[in-house]
């Protein structure tokens, strides 16, 4: 399908819109598509774009703020050291300036990333299943290791034993090499 905005490159973006249970679709080149500024407009309504929806989700005041602290005290404004991007700058413009600050700001995405991601905050990956068979078992043998370092923390060795001896198990399968 071309572009409708164009008529002359492949579109690779689609645009769907819901008002009112009427749907609307829209398909652009990414030309098109970064000529409106990430931008678009359905039938003169306000635009929408991915960083004015990032903007929206960090401006939730209540799930920026640490406990103990206000963010945007006028004592201290967070900043990035290598890129000097402040959190409202990053909140207004929707994007990091830099890898450093994922780690500058990490203790206010983290609310954030578990209210968009139900919960989780790290990405663990998919495999697919059926050529991912000794991938899986390696990623359960770390699991269950870990498992184990908390049972004999907390001295219940009866379980840990259990633990131990299923990996002992899942590794030696592994070593004949039957992936399950």
């Amino acid at each position: 399908m071309n572009c409708q905005e164009c008529n002359e490159r492949p579109a690779t973006l689609r645009f769907t819109q819901v008002v009112n249970g009427e749907k609307t679709e829209v398909h652009l080149c990414e030309g098109c598509a970064q000529g409106k500024g990430e931008m678009f407009m359905f039938g003169g309504s306000p635009g929408f774009s991915v960083n004015n929806l990032l903007a929206g989700l960090f401006n939730m005041n209540a799930a920026m703020q640490k406990p103990t602290e206000e963010p945007f005290s006028s004592s201290s404004v967070l900043q990035c050291n290598k890129c000097k991007m402040t959190f409202d700058k990053f909140v207004e413009v929707g994007r990091f300036g830099c890898a450093n600050c994922y780690e500058t700001f990490k203790d206010y995405l983290d609310p954030i990333l578990k209210r968009v991601h139900s919960g989780n905050v790290e990405h663990h990956g998919k495999i697919p299943q059926r050529i991912g068979g000794e991938i899986h078992v390696k990623k359960k043998i770390l699991q269950l290791k870990a498992h184990l370092q908390e049972l004999i923390q907390q001295e219940e060795f009866e379980k840990a034993a259990e633990i131990r001896d299923e990996v002992r198990s899942l590794e030696k399968n592994l070593k004949n090499g039957g992936g399950q």
